[in-house]
């Protein structure tokens, strides 16, 4: 028996076969065997190797009938082996003279299970010098003696932060552990990272394991075979994702049968190792144009949070590369790329649970994408050499232009990449909260070179468009959002603003006659007398400082201090050297009054008096300079205010832990006044939800109070683990439109279902429900129906069938000639919807919906609509899920009019309502003993806003306001109501009269 087996895989090595058959011959050790186990190879290898086994008899030549891959030849050759110990040498790398010497000798030294030579490593096809070098030091790196599961843990484990590589062909083997291990081994073919997992199930069961790295016999021909960088196609790339996951599945397979948890650890630490190896493939040996495909290959292997997980590090890694070389990447610049491949990847590739390793990886790119665009974007802003600047505290729309460039200020827990920041440079940030926007303009004096300094607010803009429009009281142009179409109206782009000062030294606001705007207090003493938390000693105590400043200022402030006329805002342009020594005059001043000024007391608002002082100061110096002739070209342009600056948020579709399959989507509509009743709906719908399924809730709205919000989150939230809740504002979407009902009990919020297909874009079917509901049945079942193509499913409308059967003939005219139905009698009552949101995009856009809508002579308004443009493309449901209750005695005086089929079963629904419907103007909180408010009752009580719904009823005018609500006068373990409630449950007719009489006993 031979002291030490050498197994040669061969395949498709002809070329360096003779080689490395030379070194096994050539040596100076003998007591050696060399198995060369032939696995089919389509090249003349199997003939030079018994070539050489005919001229050597410690090697022998064993051949496979069938190509089997390198793991099952190497099994082969284990198995064939009779040495004491083994190592693989690869056919196409070749070994030192002494290398088997060496080894014989640290065996006979210090035996071990494993011993981990090093290697000399040859660069080949080209491959640079550099990368060569780095793989050979990365290889032959100390490593130190271990035992037992240490060995396989400092390879796999990635909570101990080791590095040691898996080579296979780097160690020497104890033959009767390595022939133990491969009949542990799966006996499927392997492929591309296969030495991964056998060097994993050997390692598990060696005992030993000594480092012999200056050993290095072992020459390795770097850029040969499967380690080349030569490029490889889209569709190879995906069979090596393929043989990947069988190793991954092998070592799966092996830690399993173990029942060993620190092996499962190990062997997800070689899949994540592994899987970096392969999209390192992707990086460097998949061409440009087949990136994309390769990706997806991955994806379909092992999905979209691996696959965008790996793009993710190599956008990182090269967004990283231009952050430390302060360059800026071209537009088109693969980074770009790869991004746009991970998001394609992650779109197709949904739903899927992003790990926190894919959510990690890709939140740091983009924190790098993030800087490198602000670092262009800065670039961009400094070419240019009209520069306004806009401040802003918060994230905010901002017009599409190049000389506005916004500035951010206040405290910086997120710091704005799209913004130049105040604290940046020479600066004085820390005084934000008493200079506001000054520490913009500040910032802009001491760091910035251009031709024209300005300075705007995120919310107030000049008007550059040249076009009078319509100011308010105060002098401003009010205005909702910054958008395309205030963008075009203002003038708030480039051209526009370049033409607009064009000439000018200096523009400002308009000037105001103070006699007629802003209360008409008449000059600025008296408005800033006026101003309630602000001191006018303040004002004189800066009138005083300015005069022994610039005693030749004095006249120009009491000119405009007792004068009618001011600019407002402190907005401003002005020319480089205008700016320049405005700023030189103003600074000093208003420093002067902070060192002799004590605001320790001040409040918040008159903590901003050195602001609210530069604005009168900015007045004194243009009027100066008016008086002594400067010169200047002065320009007024109108201011126009944004009351809605704050950018649009869109709906997200959910986390994709939540498996879709469950998921339910139901919107509401309503605004403050109708949290109560919202709630109640709510509520009383997840009481019978599903356990199961999921539900999506959404509340479209345009004014519901954050403290309402959050406390329906509260409430809901915390009883209901299988639901959720948002508020998504649609006052953009609806903005422009002149939307009116026609009846009083119907607002406003009833047109905000057709915003439903655009709001939630990720959902192609959404089932709408009114907030004037009580909901008995699960909605699940109602969302789960089938719709085809059809625009929706609804319960046909027993009231409006009722009119159509009126001997006046009023409605059915009004349906054939208005609505242009042409089968009335499928009239549907909208308050509950399963709307095909899919189809309904296809067939009307929200304009299209909108623009329908604003005709005022419709009687239900969107209900009308709805009827006109889905006839004929409508699933009627159950009677039961939409059952309208008998408001004004409606059953008798309308509903039965109605077909008799139809009317038949509307009594029928009543006995089990799925959903109760309180349609018309008695609801259960204006009349509390309506038909079916019991069923409402029962519900409501148990909501927060139970109080405000009571209150209703003593006062119908009363709204919600946020915040707790005061205790019950007459408490829960009140004796008192303990009697009266059985007797006279609230919201009944018996609970009015009792609450008469005792307005009567009280004397009210």
């Amino acid at each position: 028996m031979p002291k030490i087996s050498i197994v040669i895989p061969v395949y498709n090595v002809a070329p360096y076969l003779d080689e490395c058959l030379d070194s096994v011959s050539s040596q100076t050790y003998q007591d050696i065997e060399a198995i060369v186990v032939n696995d089919c190879s389509p090249d003349n290898a199997g003939d030079i190797a018994r070539r050489h086994a005919e001229q050597d008899s410690h090697i022998q030549v064993i051949d496979h009938n069938a190509n089997q891959g390198t793991h099952l030849t190497r099994k082969t050759g284990v198995e064939q082996a009779t040495g004491d110990y083994i190592f693989f040498l690869d056919g196409d790398d070749a070994l030192k003279p002494t290398m088997c010497e060496e080894i014989a000798e640290e065996i006979s030294k210090e035996p071990a299970d494993i011993l981990h030579f090093g290697l000399t490593v040859v660069a080949a096809n080209n491959l640079a010098e550099s990368e060569k070098d780095a793989f050979e030091s990365f290889n032959n790196a100390p490593t130190s003696p271990m035992t037992g599961e240490a060995i396989v843990r400092n390879i796999y484990d990635e909570s101990l932060g080791h590095h040691i590589d898996w080579r296979f062909t780097q160690r020497v083997y104890r033959a009767s552990v390595l022939k133990r291990a491969f009949s542990m081994m799966t006996s499927a073919r392997l492929g591309r990272s296969q030495d991964g997992y056998e060097c994993f199930v050997t390692s598990a069961l060696a005992e030993t394991y000594r480092p012999i790295k200056h050993c290095r016999g072992y020459v390795y021909y770097y850029g040969r075979g499967i380690s080349g960088t030569n490029m490889i196609s889209a569709e190879k790339y995906g069979k090596y994702c393929d043989q990947f996951k069988a190793d991954f599945d092998a070592a799966y397979e092996f830690s399993d049968q173990q029942h060993n948890d620190i092996l499962t650890t190990c062997a997800e630490g070689f899949e994540h190792k592994a899987t970096e190896i392969l999209a390192n493939d992707w990086l460097v040996r998949v061409p440009a144009d087949e990136k994309s495909e390769a990706a997806q290959q991955m994806s379909n292997v092992f999905g979209a949070d691996i696959t965008c997980r790996e793009i993710w590090r190599f956008i990182r890694d090269r967004a990283y590369s231009f952050l430390d070389s302060h360059t800026v990447p071209q537009q088109g610049d693969s980074v770009y790329v790869w991004k746009q491949i991970a998001d394609e990847i992650e779109d197709t590739g949904r739903p899927f649970s992003p790990s926190e390793r894919f959510t990690s990886m890709r939140d740091k790119a983009m924190e790098h994408l993030d800087y490198i665009e602000s670092r262009a974007l800065k670039e961009q802003y400094s070419k240019q050499r009209i520069r306004i600047f806009v401040t802003t505290h918060k994230e905010v729309d901002k017009p599409q232009s190049d000389i506005l460039q916004p500035v951010q200020v206040g405290p910086k827990n997120t710091r704005f990449t799209w913004a130049f920041q105040d604290d940046e440079g020479e600066n004085i940030a820390d005084k934000n909260p008493m200079y506001c926007e000054l520490t913009t303009q500040y910032w802009a004096w001491k760091n910035v070179d251009a031709d024209y300094y300005g300075f705007c607010h995120y919310r107030r803009y000049f008007d550059f468009s040249g076009v009078e429009h319509k100011e308010n009281a105060y002098g401003e142009i009010m205005d909702d959002y910054i958008d395309a179409a205030s963008i075009k109206r203002y003038g708030l782009d480039d051209e526009s603003i370049k033409k607009a000062i064009a000439g000018a030294d200096v523009v400002t606001t308009r000037w105001g006659d103070l006699r007629e705007i802003i209360d008409g207090y008449g000059s600025p003493i008296k408005i800033y007398q006026h101003a309630p938390k602000l001191h006018l000693r303040d004002l004189r105590h800066m009138y005083d400082i300015l005069c022994e400043m610039h005693p030749d200022y004095k006249a120009d402030a009491d000119a405009f201090l007792h004068g009618h006329r001011s600019c407002f805002c402190n907005m401003f342009i002005m020319r480089k050297d205008i700016f320049q020594d405005y700023c030189a005059w103003l600074f000093p001043i208003l420093q002067r009054f902070e060192e002799t000024t004590d605001m320790s007391l001040y409040s918040k608002e008159a903590l901003r008096t050195p602001g609210h002082l530069s604005e009168r100061l900015l007045n004194i110096y243009l009027m100066h300079h008016r008086r002594i002739g400067s010169g200047w070209k002065v320009k007024e342009l109108q201011c126009v205010h944004f009351t809605h600056p704050e950018p649009r948020h869109p709906l997200e579709r959910l986390a994709d832990e939540i498996d879709p399959a469950t998921v339910v989507p139901v919107v509401f509509a309503a605004d403050n006044n109708y949290v109560p009743q919202l709630t109640t709906t709510i509520y009383s719908a997840m009481t019978n939800a599903d356990p199961d399924r999921y539900y999506d809730v959404t509340v479209l709205q345009k004014d519901i109070a954050w403290e309402n919000q959050e406390r329906m989150r509260q409430f809901l939230l915390g009883r209901f683990n299988n639901m959720n809740l948002r508020f998504a504002d649609v006052s953009r979407e609806i903005s422009g439109y002149d939307l009116t009902t026609s009846n009083a009990h119907i607002s406003i919020e009833t047109y905000y279902r057709f915003l439903i297909q655009k709001a939630l874009p990720f959902y192609d079917k959404v089932l709408y429900l009114d907030s004037d509901i009580v909901i008995n049945g699960d909605i699940a079942q109602l969302y789960d129906t089938k719709l085809g193509d059809n625009l929706l499913a609804a319960v046909h409308d027993i009231d409006y069938q009722g009119n159509l059967n009126m001997n006046d003939g009023k409605r059915l005219n009004y349906t054939n000639e208005k609505l242009h139905m042409k089968h009335p009698f499928q009239y549907f009552q909208a308050g509950v919807l399963v709307l095909n949101t899919k189809e309904m995009r296809k067939a009307y856009s929200i304009k299209q919906w909108l623009d329908y809508a604003s005709d005022p002579d419709f009687i239900y308004n969107d209900q009308d609509v709805l009827n006109a443009h889905c006839e004929g493309r409508v699933v009627f449901l159950d009677w039961s899920w939409n059952v309208v209750h008998d408001c004004a005695n409606r059953v008798a005086n309308v509903f039965s009019f109605a077909p008799n089929d139809s009317y038949d079963a509307y009594i029928a629904s009543r006995k089990d309502p799925k959903i109760i419907h309180y349609a018309g103007f008695e609801k259960p909180w204006v009349k509390p003993d309506c038909d079916f408010a019991p069923v409402y009752w029962s519900y409501a009580r148990q909501t927060p806003f139970y109080e405000q719904l009571i209150g209703k009823i003593i006062s119908p005018n009363t709204k919600p306001v946020g915040g707790p609500k005061p205790p019950r006068a007459v408490g829960e373990d009140n004796v008192l109501r303990k009697v009266v409630d059985p007797l006279a449950p609230i919201g009944s007719r018996r609970r009015e009269v009792l609450k008469s009489f005792g307005r009567a006993v009280r004397g009210r």
